[in-house]
């Protein structure tokens, strides 16, 4: 059994019920520039960067003038409309406390902005961002997950072996992207994927309390 020194965290869907948001956001940001696309459409890429949303649904580049305009109106859609309604998990403070505690070291690996991941921590708690020992943001990679950019980033980052490290996610990207740097993936359904989706992972867990209640017994205290 390896012991684990260190949790690569992504946020959205995982600590903070953010991807309805993310996903009416686009949809209206296209809409605003004559692109109907159903919210059907968009909610299972939510997990992705732009640099894969905006191919997937308009077959448009995220650095072409017309994805520039929709990927900047998008992140205002959500600053103004949605991130002031947003709230986090139940026990998403919880855990990452009692992590801390145990002397793990915290990184947040996201496909969110950094000016927006930031908004994010303050949904969690006014002190969580300090809990974390780094931040890897979708300025930091060039392609988002499920490509393993900003997991790679983090993994670098955090001074430890893939061995010793785990990745906490919900969506199938994620578990995607850490495998293809050797780490494994605690899910969360709390994001809205199914198990099947969530197949990958070592374990599945409701949420952040879910995996708080059951913490003694999890690999964060047995190993991997």
């Amino acid at each position: 059994m390896t012991q684990v020194r260190g949790v690569i965290f992504d946020i959205d869907g995982t600590l903070v019920d953010s991807n309805d948001a993310h996903a009416h956001a686009w949809v209206e940001a296209m809409a605003e520039q004559g692109y109907q696309v159903p919210f059907e459409k968009v909610r299972p890429l939510i997990g992705m960067g732009g640099d894969k949303v905006l191919p997937e649904t308009l077959g448009i580049a995220k650095d072409s003038e017309v994805g520039k305009r929709i990927s900047q109106r998008r992140k205002e859609i959500f600053k103004q409309r949605y991130l002031p309604h947003l709230k986090a998990f139940p026990g998403a403070m919880e855990l990452l406390e009692r992590m801390h505690e145990q002397g793990l070291k915290l990184i947040i690996a996201t496909s969110a902005e950094p000016d927006e991941l930031q908004n994010l921590l303050q949904v969690i708690g006014p002190h969580a961002s300090e809990l974390f020992a780094d931040e890897v943001s979708a300025q930091e990679a060039k392609h988002s997950k499920p490509d393993p950019d900003v997991i790679a980033a983090a993994v670098q980052r955090s001074g430890c072996s893939p061995q010793e490290l785990v990745m906490i996610g919900d969506t199938a990207y994620d578990i995607e992207a850490a495998a293809k740097v050797n780490i494994k993936t605690i899910a969360f359904r709390c994001g809205g994927w199914s198990d099947k989706d969530l197949a990958g992972a070592i374990m599945i867990y409701d949420g952040p309390a879910d995996l708080l209640a059951h913490y003694d017994t999890s690999v964060l205290v047995k190993g991997l």
